[in-house]
C-alpha cells in the first residue's frame, strides 16, 4: 500500500522505517514507513526514500500508529490541587499524542485552563468540560459544590460555543453518593447543555461520594434512570469498576439496560482508573461487550510519585470526613497510563489491532475529528506513537489486588507530535522491573 500528496518525495522532513504500521481507520497493518512533512503525513508505502536533509528512523521491530488518544485524563494541573496532572506527562512525555481533560475545567475557570494548559502543553489539549460551576477542584471532593445548584446550563453552552476547538464535550455523574442527595438532578440539566450543543455527555458510574447519611441506594436503580435519559454518541464510563452502579451486577451479571443503551447508539469508555477490577472486566467482556475507547483516567490520587506520593486527606461533605490510615498505601504503588490499560485488556483476550482502534479511530469519532487525527492518511496532522511488545512476564495488577499475569507488555518508545520526534521519559510510567512476573 502506499500513497502520497503532490510534494515531491525530496520534501520529507521525517521517515520512519520499518515498523508494523497498524492503522486500523485505514484497514492497514503491516510493515511499511510512514513519511512526514511539514507537519503532515505526506506518504505510507514500503521502502520510501530517506531524502538529503531528512531525519529517518529505524524502527524495525516496533509498533507505530496513529497518535494515541487518551479519552480520560485529569491535567488541569494546580488549579484541581493535586489531582490535576502535568498534560505532557501524561501525553507526549508518556507515548499520548492527544489527551482529553475530563471535567476539570468549568465554565467559570475554562480561560485558565487554555492560557495555562492547551496552549504551553506540547500535546494536544481538549476536554469534556465540567458540568458543574466548581469543575474538578481538588478531584470534585467537596461534595455539596456538585449539586443542580452549582450548574448553571447558560453557562455551559457559552462558553462552549466560545471554544468549540477545545471543547468536545460534557462531563457529568451518576453515582450513588449524588444520586442520594439529588437524584438525577444534575445529570438532567447536563443532558440540557448537551442537547443544546449536539455535544455528548461523558457519564461517571460507579462510587465517587459517600452516600448522604440515612439513605441507602440501589445501585442498579441509577442506571435504569440514567439510560432512558441518554443520546446517541454519549458515553457511559468505567465499564470495569469494582464499585457499584456500574455495568456488573453483584451476582455477576449484566445489567440489561446495558445492552439497550447500546442499542441506542451510548458508546463505552473504559476509564481504567483505580477501580479496575479484571472479573468485572472478564465479565464484560464475556457479555460481547467491547469499550469504544480507552481512557485512562490517570491523575495525582490515584498514582504514587517518586517522592512517596500524595493523597488529599480528608472529604468536604455533610458526612463524616473521610481520613486514610496514617500508614495507608496509595492504590497502585507504579502509575499506569493507556499503553498499561491496553495490555490488560489484551490479557483479557483483547487482541492489538482492536485496542489500538479504541485508542486512535474510535476516540478521533468520539471527538468529532476523524479528519485530522486518529488516522495515518496523507495530509492529516503528523501525530503518531511508537511502542514496542515487549514478550515476557509480566504481572498485571487491579484496584482488588488480583493479578494476572500477561504474557505482552505494551511499552511507548517515542511519539510525534505535529510533525515533531518527542522521546518518552514520563516518571509516570510504570516501573518495568516492578511488573516482571
Amino acid at each position: 500500500m502506499s500513497s502520497t500528496l503532490s510534494a515531491l518525495p525530496g520534501a520529507y522532513d521525517l521517515v520512519l522505517k520499518g515498523a508494523r504500521v497498524i492503522d486500523p481507520a485505514t484497514g492497514t497493518d503491516g510493515v511499511l514507513d510512514v513519511a512526514v512533512a511539514d507537519g503532515k503525513i505526506a506518504a505510507l508505502g514500503p521502502d520510501l526514500p530517506c531524502p538529503s536533509g531528512a531525519t529517518c528512523l529505524d524502527l524495525t521491530g516496533a509498533i507505530v500508529t496513529p497518535g494515541l488518544i487518551d479519552t480520560h485524563a485529569h491535567i488541569y494541573e494546580h488549579v484541581t490541587g493535586d489531582f490535576g496532572l502535568n498534560a505532557d506527562l501524561v501525553g507526549v512525555r508518556g507515548g499520548v499524542t492527544t489527551v482529553v481533560d475530563q471535567g476539570g475545567p468549568s465554565a467559570l475557570t475554562f480561560n485558565g485552563f487554555r492560557q495555562f494548559i492547551v496552549e504551553p502543553s506540547q500535546s494536544r489539549v481538549l476536554c469534556f468540560i465540567s458540568s458543574y460551576l466548581a469543575g474538578g477542584l481538588l478531584g470534585h471532593r467537596y461534595v455539596d459544590l456538585y449539586g443542580p445548584s452549582g450548574i448553571n446550563v447558560a453557562a455551559i453552552v457559552k462558553t462552549a460555543r466560545e471554544n468549540p476547538e477545545l471543547i468536545k464535550g460534557i462531563k457529568a455523574h451518576a453515582e450513588p453518593g449524588g444520586f442520594s442527595r439529588w437524584g438525577l438532578e444534575a445529570l438532567k440539566l447536563a443532558k440540557q447543555a448537551s442537547r443544546e450543543l449536539g455535544l455528548p455527555v461523558y457519564v461517571h458510574l460507579g462510587t465517587l461520594w459517600p452516600q448522604k447519611e440515612g439513605t441507602t441506594v440501589d445501585p442498579r436503580s441509577i442506571i435504569e434512570q440514567v439510560v432512558p435519559l441518554l443520546d446517541a454518541g454519549d458515553v457511559l464510563a468505567h465499564p470495569f469498576t469494582r464499585y457499584p452502579s456500574g455495568f456488573v451486577n453483584e451476582d455477576g451479571t449484566i445489567h440489561p439496560l446495558v445492552h439497550e443503551a447500546l442499542a441506542k447508539g451510548v458508546t463505552i469508555d473504559v476509564g481504567r482508573g483505580a477501580h479496575f477490577s479484571f472479573d468485572n472486566a472478564r465479565a464484560v467482556l464475556a457479555a460481547g461487550i467491547l469499550p469504544n475507547t480507552l481512557g485512562a483516567d490517570l491523575h495525582g490520587y490515584n498514582i504514587k510519585f517518586p517522592d512517596g506520593g500524595r493523597w488529599y486527606r480528608g472529604m468536604f461533605t455533610d458526612t463524616a470526613e473521610m481520613e486514610p490510615p496514617e500508614d495507608a498505601s496509595l492504590p497502585f504503588s507504579t502509575p499506569y497510563g493507556v499503553h498499561h490499560a491496553m495490555s490488560e485488556l489484551m490479557a483479557l483476550g483483547v487482541t492489538l489491532p482492536q485496542v489500538v482502534a479504541m485508542a486512535t479511530s474510535n476516540a478521533a469519532k468520539l471527538l468529532r475529528m476523524e479528519g485530522q487525527i486518529g488516522a495515518l492518511k496523507p495530509g492529516m496532522d503528523a501525530d503518531i506513537s511508537v511502542f514496542r511488545v515487549l514478550q515476557g512476564e509480566w504481572t498485571l495488577r487491579d484496584s482488588n489486588g488480583q493479578e494476572v499475569v500477561a504474557n505482552q507488555l505494551l511499552h511507548p518508545d517515542r511519539v510525534v507530535r505535529a510533525g515533531r520526534v518527542i522521546n518518552v521519559d514520563s516518571p509516570l510510567l510504570p516501573d518495568l522491573a516492578q511488573l516482571a512476573a
